[in-house]
């Protein structure tokens, strides 16, 4: 027996033992088929450590730029997030003459993102003034990164949102929730892959060495997507003549008859908050890292890693309780709690001073964000019609995406508010951050009071 058969049968036997969701496999589609399929979802997670991880405090600290301008340019993605939900109903009504129907969406996706990644490193050196741009127009640094920021953020929700619909294509449709969890599982690992590496790689950080950590991300990320579309879709005359002559109601008609269903609004109002109160702190964790306890880049990226793993396990946890017949709101409701307690520890950690607090904070933040983010794409994808999951899948994201980059633009543009008016509350480094915390903690308990009465709901 070679070793690829070894690999596999050993991938198969003990797979759905140690891996969440990993009993969605099939003969049809083995799980070999699907851990190629999420490589997408790889690229997805590299895209958003790079950008909200690694690339908010090389800007903030190593490049002097602005805390607020780091913030929105991070929350440019957001103008293209409301679209999700378009591209999850194109995916699922796209002509095609070759019978292909999400992966000419994700091709697109994966062309955005090469682009914006190609100019980024030195849209970001212009924009700090570096070197000969000292003197060159600010005009020219903002709207180059904006450009940037703009084409990966739109690559990303592309190649995710059809990625998920050609996910759930591939299995039955009780196992819809199982394939888009593992998908969202491995999204983690590429997250906790590319913080370590990306940490590793910018240990000793130089404008160089960032550049070339960029677009090697632009060349793996493409490389990567190619190797996940291999043969997923087939080619067919008849499936294409098939969609010539299907029918399809209009977006508005599609997207009106999903928002009528039962429950559907006041749940994506809870992922909205939810969202919102989590994603305020991916922009300043790190900043705050570096200087509020004085860590180095190499350390605060690691930080990724372990808000990574929080999540990832989050995911493992829900996997089972959902699997054991618990309400997907419930858990969502035990997630959006974590999350409060998870802040206070991180607030106290620069106030005692005590690092582990902070470790502890980090964590639990990310554990809370597990259990909540796939609660509620559980519930969602429950309360959608068959025929409409790319739609569905699209407003879930729509909401969530829209929520994450206010709420990272608004971090930002607080913290240097409250920069700007020192000793109003405390004193020291630490205390603008830890007020947004404090805000963060209160949206969540908002959140909360807005979930309860779907968990105690007996649909969700």
């Amino acid at each position: 027996m070679g070793y690829r058969d070894f690999a596999l049968k050993n991938l198969a036997r003990f797979g759905p033992r140690y891996l969440p969701f990993a009993d969605v496999a099939t003969e049809e589609v083995p799980l070999s088929r699907l851990l190629r399929l999420s490589l997408f979802q790889v690229t997805v997670g590299m895209t958003l450590v790079l950008l909200a991880g690694t690339l908010n405090r090389v800007m903030i600290v190593e490049l002097g730029v602005h805390a607020s301008v780091v913030s929105i340019m991070l929350a440019m993605p957001l103008l293209f997030a409301p679209f999700r939900t378009l591209i999850g109903f194109k995916s699922d009504t796209h002509k095609s003459a070759l019978g292909l129907r999400r992966v000419p969406w994700i091709w697109k996706g994966t062309i955005y993102q090469f682009g914006g990644f190609a100019i980024m490193p030195f849209a970001l050196l212009v924009l700090s003034g570096f070197g000969e741009s000292y003197d060159a127009p600010r005009w020219i640094g903002i709207s180059a990164a904006a450009l940037a920021f703009l084409l990966v953020g739109a690559g990303a929700h592309i190649v995710q949102t059809a990625g998920l619909a050609l996910a759930t294509d591939l299995v039955e449709e009780e196992d819809h929730p199982k394939v888009v969890g593992l998908m969202y599982v491995m999204l983690l690992f590429g997250s906790v892959a590319a913080a370590l590496i990306y940490g590793f790689l910018l240990a000793n950080y130089t404008p160089g060495r960032l550049i070339q950590v960029i677009q090697g991300t632009a060349l793996v990320s493409a490389t990567l997507n190619m190797v996940a579309l291999w043969r997923q879709e087939t080619f067919s005359r008849e499936r294409a003549r098939e969609m010539e002559a299907a029918v399809h109601p209009s977006f508005r008609q599609a997207f009106n008859e999903l928002m009528a269903r039962r429950g559907m609004l006041p749940l994506l109002s809870v992922i909205a908050l939810g969202t919102f109160a989590y994603g305020m702190a991916d922009v300043l964790l790190e900043p705050y890292g570096g200087q509020a306890l004085g860590l180095t880049v190499g350390e605060t990226t690691k930080l990724s890693a372990l808000f990574a793993f929080g999540t990832l396990t989050g995911f493992g946890l829900a996997s089972r309780v959902l699997g054991n017949g618990m309400k997907p709101m419930r858990l969502g409701l035990i997630g959006a709690i974590l999350g409060v307690p998870g802040f206070a520890a991180i607030i106290y950690s620069s106030l005692l001073p005590l690092f582990a607090l902070f470790v502890i904070g980090t964590y639990v933040v990310g554990f809370g964000i597990g259990l909540f983010g796939h609660a509620t794409l559980t519930a969602t994808m429950r309360a959608a019609p068959a025929d409409r999951i790319g739609l569905a899948l699209g407003a879930w994201g729509a909401v969530q995406a829209t929520a994450a980059g206010l709420g990272v633009a608004l971090a930002g543009v607080v913290r240097d508010g409250l920069v700007a008016m020192p000793g109003i509350f405390g004193a020291g480094v630490a205390a603008p951050y830890n007020m947004v915390f404090a805000i963060e903690a209160f949206l969540l308990l908002i959140a909360i009071v807005f979930a309860v009465p779907l968990a105690l709901s007996r649909d969700k």
